[in-house]
Parts: C-alpha cells; structure tokens; sequence
C-alpha cells in the first residue's frame, strides 16, 4: 500500500446536526470517529477558534484506505463565510443520488448523469449516478488556483505527484499518487484566491502552504494508528449533539449565533 496518498479535507461546519445528517443520510458516509475538545487546537485544526470544538470524522470506509471529511464543529459559531478556494468534491455513487431524492434534497444535474448538490454551509459535491469503485467512492478533491504552472510545480516537482490530466485550454490538471486514490484536481481562476472564513486544510501522508491552501502532512505509520475506527464513533455524536443546547440559547435570547 502506498505510503503517500491524500487523506481527508476539513470542513468548518455552523449547523452541526443538518450537516452530519447530510454525509450520513444522503451521502451515505459512516461515522468513524468523534471527539469532543474544551478548547482550541494549538495546530488551528479549528481555526483561529480558542473556545468549545469538535471534530466529526465521516467516510465510507476507514481512513486507512478511503479519503474521508473531518468535520470542524465550533461551538457559538453558526456560519462561516466562503471563498472561492473550495471548489467541490467529486464521488461516485448511484445511492447517494438515490438517497437525496428521496430525501427531497436539491439536485442539479450539470453533465449527463451527473449531480450537483450543496452541503449545510454551501459547499459543493458533484454525484456521478453509478456504481462506486471499489477502491473509494471519492474520485477527487477540486481546488482553485490563481497560477496552474506554479501549483503544477509544487504538487508534481516538489511533491512527486503524478500528473494524470492536464488542460492548459481549460486551466485544469488533475494529478494523485496512486490510480486507485482519490485525486487532486486543480482549476486555474482569474485573480486571486480567497479562503474568507469557512477555508478548509486538505491532509496527506508523505515523509509545507502552496497559494495559501492549507496542506497538513503526517507520517503514514503514526496517522494509521491514530485513525482507527471507533466502533462508538456514532454514539458519542448523537450524544454530543443532544446535549448541545446552543441553539436554543441564543433563540430564548432573539440572538444569532456569531459568523465565522
């Protein structure tokens, strides 16, 4: 198994319960781990938050071997503002389309047999209507960037990516460590990237900051013992999210919760 490979995108998330309701129920993730935090993490893993976090893992298969979402809960935070670095998720997955259907979620169909659908949040994910591979049902991570040549030059140089798509007409290049991973897809835009408030940190394992996406990089060994699945992953969500009155807080005081 390769020891390089891209891992998990992170979501700062303002409605925790419609957005774990949207991965679990109409995605059709399950959920790995949870954990719950009395303050902010020294690494920023929740942003320039310093109060009550959580972090939600979800995939449809264990970290080991499937990309996943971490989902960054910051507790008196409703919203966050987008900007235009994050530019969707791509998976395959007849029962995903299947699920939003009937769930009357909102569905966009883009391409022949192809969905576009919005998380809680605004955050964008392209469903193809069909079978899922067996590797992963996570095709691709799509990110903008202001120079194609440069990233190119950071991901495939300096990063050893290898390059499996290039459009220099369309401004696009997808590139990945490995054929049966979950690729990287850059497009080009036309000025400059803004990460507003909602940026996210997209997570690899490979032994720094490339046009200000925030990249993490772990040791495969130590990240496969950390990531383990957690049979009680589930429980202690639901938990967490019954015993979160925070909502109702800020309603019995006619306040919003705070932006991001």
């Amino acid at each position: 198994m390769a020891t390089r490979r891209a891992l998990h995108f992170v979501f700062k998330v303002g409605n925790r319960f419609q957005t774990v309701h949207f991965f679990r129920d109409v995605l059709g993730m399950k959920v790995l781990r949870h954990e719950e935090f009395e303050e902010g993490c020294k690494a920023a893993c929740n942003g320039p938050y310093d109060g009550k976090w959580s972090k939600t893992m979800v995939g449809f298969g264990p970290e080991d071997d499937h990309f996943v979402a971490e989902l960054t809960y910051n507790y008196g935070i409703g919203d966050y503002k987008l900007g235009n670095d994050f530019m969707g998720i791509t998976l395959a997955s007849s029962h995903a389309v299947s699920n939003a259907r009937k769930l009357e979620w909102p569905l966009s169909e883009v391409e022949e047999e192809v969905f576009e659908i919005e998380a809680p949040g605004g955050y964008k994910f392209y469903l193809h209507n069909r079978t899922p591979p067996q590797s992963d049902p996570v095709l691709k991570v799509t990110l903008a960037v202001s120079d194609l040549q440069k990233s190119l030059n950071y991901w495939s140089n300096l990063l050893g990516m290898k390059v499996y798509e290039q459009d220099e007409e369309k401004e696009r290049a997808l590139l990945g460590y490995a054929d049966n991973q979950c690729k990287l897809e850059l497009q080009g835009i036309k000025g400059s990237i803004d990460h507003a408030a909602a940026f996210g940190r997209i997570a690899f394992s490979c032994p720094q900051k490339e046009d200000g996406h925030e990249i993490c990089f772990v040791g495969d060994e130590a990240f496969r013992e950390l990531s383990k699945m957690d049979p009680e992953g589930n429980k202690f969500l639901d938990d967490a999210m019954a015993a979160d009155k925070s909502d109702e807080w800020f309603s019995k005081r006619n306040k919003p919760k705070a932006s991001g």
